[in-house]
């Protein structure tokens, strides 16, 4: 499976500590650090989404597609 991908898997468990703290216990800190991780799952995401648009126009190229 394409490490990018596995990545992506591993961060978004990693936050579900501060999901439970925040939600479940209403520790304002917890959101705080949940939204940071957020942004950078949104970063994490694009940057899978682009190698695969990448992925998908090397292959179209390499079956001689336009």
């Amino acid at each position: 499976m394409n490490e990018k991908y596995l990545k992506l898997i591993d961060f978004l468990k990693g936050l579900e500590p501060d999901v439970a703290k925040f939600y479940d216990k209403g520790q304002s800190a917890a959101g705080t650090r949940l939204r940071k991780g957020l942004s950078e799952l949104k970063k994490l995401t694009q940057d899978l989404r682009n190698d695969v648009q990448d992925t998908k126009a090397q292959r179209k190229a390499a079956k001689g597609g336009n």
